[in-house]
């Protein structure tokens, strides 16, 4: 049985602003923070839709940046991800984003799909401070709620999950993702690449850097930034290497 303060948040979820919800949620179910995320376009690209402030988003923000984590790795498989100890998960899993994590300060992260049946919308992710064993049988039954009623929601939307802009649901004002999506068709063109190769292009840069990758796009969309061949790497325009 769902408790009051996760039922509370499920009656303001279809009207509700994501940035308050989001904090609600955290509360509800006793955590540091939560995130949706939505698989997008042809490839399935796995983008943050709304996140707690603070550690969540810095976390949602890496994994967006790195392309592996939990949180994809749940909405591509549709099955549940517990890792409510990153202590205990083996350093292979993620090996690039596992040390960072840490650093961050994430202590546990346990991820729902968003979906039914054959079709995955996104992910439900719960980020902890504190490491635990197992996931509480509580805070577990309200996650899995949470997850059904945000999945519900996004297929009331036009079909491709995405609804009303301005909603829980809809287009993130704030995070501009479609920059990410202009920048890897140019640094296809440039290096005459596959989309694929060319958003690995791009990871990899923003990685090697330290650097959110919608600022990396960002710079590529304005021309600040071009990527060269593999001998060169990316360069700036003005001559200087990027």
């Amino acid at each position: 049985m769902i408790s009051d303060g996760m039922a509370d948040v499920l009656r303001s979820l279809r009207h509700g602003d994501s940035n308050v919800l989001a904090v609600a949620c955290a509360r509800a179910l006793g955590v540091e923070g939560v995130a949706v995320s939505l698989l997008v376009g042809e490839d399935q690209e796995v983008e943050p839709l709304w996140r707690s402030p603070g550690l969540t988003a810095r976390f949602e923000e890496l994994q967006f940046t790195l392309g592996v984590g939990p949180g994809p790795d749940a909405a591509r498989s549709g099955a549940v991800v517990m890792a409510p100890d990153l202590r205990a998960v083996r350093s292979d899993r993620w090996p690039a984003l596992l040390p960072q994590v840490r650093e961050l300060g994430v202590a546990g992260v346990c991820c729902f799909p968003l979906g039914l049946g054959g079709i995955r919308l996104g992910v439900l992710s719960v980020v902890t401070s504190i490491p635990s064993a197992v996931m509480p049988e509580q805070q577990c039954v309200d996650a899995l709620s949470l997850a059904a009623a945000l999945t519900g929601l996004l297929l009331e939307g036009d079909g491709n999950g995405q609804a009303a802009s301005g909603t829980v649901t809809g287009a993130p004002r704030e995070l501009h993702r479609a920059v990410v999506h202009q920048a890897t068709g140019m640094i296809s063109v440039q290096l005459d690449v596959s989309l694929a190769e060319a958003m690995l292009r791009l990871r990899a840069f923003a990685y090697s850097r330290d650097l959110p990758l919608g600022d990396v796009a960002g710079d590529v969309v304005a021309r600040r930034l071009r990527f060269n061949d593999d001998r060169d790497g990316p360069y700036s325009p003005d001559g200087r290497k990027g």
